[in-house]
């Protein structure tokens, strides 16, 4: 039997941090989107694979987080790039840097859809920014959505603070639902600017979903069909799925693409790629500026992170890693007595508990990640995982045991 974990330094900043800070940390890190008592809230170090906390706990980090750990934390060769940029070059200046060039050649290199390429900070950026091109480029309004596109006021699911105005010609519909999509666009596609989809589902607390055989085929061709620009929000897919994006392994491109999280191994760097004459309205009659979009230290750290993919074909290893874990857990998962589910290999791993009349779920899913956070294994129990290039066999092989002694203690709750 697992001991609670010893969290007494985490609380203390955190009761420390709610006299300074709303929520005392940002948003989906706070303690309600885990299990509050039994995970760390302050982490201190990482290395690899590893994440230490406050109080000196060990844990496989497999939220990454939140996805742009895609080789390790503290990739010495990746930061000592960043640090000889910043030491012989400087990286914040009224003018850009040529590096910019070479990241934006690369990218086109590699995308389906990239003819052209703009630099900005968050996913939230990237997405925002594709909806303003697609809107600038065909003179449109609405807007069709599928998945989560950041906390900007078109998309963001809270609505505190933000009035109807500001999204109600924003259209959500559900991931590999083409009837519902379709129904949309009768309805307002002679004004739909854009879709702006997930090219791989994933939707919160839920299960990650592939595209069903001609879903994104559909996709496109409605997009075709009245004239609307097609965004593919790869924030989470991208430099993960394949070099070239969900897209490249699908086989379908988009107008515009939004890539972000493990392009630079956890530098604070996304990007809009897309075809040319959308992306061209960002040279004169769609304003897009920032102070720090064209800092060149997380340019830098996006070139050599690919290259390191590219070389070590990280993103093969990752698959097979991914995959062989994602055999001995379904395994697991069938033999459990529980009606669960294991989805999104072999990057995003996720385990759920499939809603019941009884809702059962609801104690089971907490139980279940009180029993996993105690072993050491940092997951999340509303979001899906990712494996990491560092993750060894043993890791992941020690992560299906620890998974099914979770499995095994589940019975004490309920």
């Amino acid at each position: 039997m697992a001991e609670k974990l010893k969290l007494e330094l985490s609380e203390k900043y955190y009761n420390e941090a709610l006299k300074m800070i709303p929520g005392a940390v940002a948003g989906i890190r706070r303690p309600y989107n885990f299990v509050p008592g039994e995970y760390p809230i302050f982490f201190d170090n990482a290395k690899g694979g590893k994440v230490y906390d406050v109080d000196g706990n060990e844990y496989l980090d497999y939220l990454c987080a939140y996805g742009p750990i895609i080789i390790g934390h503290r990739e010495e060769e990746i930061d000592s790039a960043v640090i000889e940029q910043m030491k012989n070059k400087g990286f914040c200046f009224s003018l850009v840097q040529p590096v910019q060039n070479r990241l934006a050649a690369k990218l086109i290199e590699l995308i389906p859809s990239a003819e052209m390429v703009v630099f900005v900070k968050t996913g939230s950026d990237a997405t925002s920014t594709a909806i303003r091109v697609a809107r600038g480029a065909t003179d449109r309004t609405k807007v069709v959505r599928c998945g989560y596109h950041g906390w900007h006021d078109w998309c963001v699911e809270v609505k505190g603070g933000i009035p109807q105005k500001l999204y109600e010609d924003v259209h959500e519909v559900h991931y590999n639902d083409l009837d519902e999509l379709e129904d949309v666009m009768k309805k307002h596609g002679d004004d739909m600017a854009a879709i702006i989809i997930t090219p791989v589902g994933h939707p919160l607390a839920e299960k990650v979903q592939m595209p069903k055989p001609g879903y994104l085929e559909g996709v496109r061709a409605l997009a075709d069909k009245y004239g609307t620009v097609l965004i593919f929000d790869e924030i989470r897919s991208g430099f993960r799925f394949s070099l070239g994006g969900a897209q490249k392994v699908f086989g379908v491109t988009p107008d515009i693409s939004v890539f972000g999280k493990a392009i630079a191994n956890g530098y604070p760097i996304s990007v809009v790629v897309g075809k040319e004459k959308y992306m061209k309205v960002l040279a004169d009659k769609v304003f897009l500026s920032s102070t720090f979009f064209p800092n060149s230290l997380e340019q830098i750290a996006a070139l050599k992170t690919i290259e390191i993919l590219e070389r070590d074909k990280v993103l093969d290893v990752i698959a097979e890693k991914g995959n062989r874990f994602a055999a001995k857990v379904k395994e697991i998962v069938k033999n459990s007595g529980y009606d669960a589910e294991f989805s999104g290999a072999p990057f995003m791993p996720f385990i759920t508990f499939n809603r019941d009349k009884d809702q059962l779920y609801k104690k089971l899913r907490p139980a279940f990640y009180t029993e996993l956070i105690r072993r050491k294994v940092f997951l999340q129990p509303y979001h899906h995982g990712y494996i990491a290039y560092r993750h060894t066999d043993e890791d992941l092989d020690y992560t299906a045991n620890m998974i099914a002694e979770a499995f095994g203690e589940l019975k004490k709750y309920i």
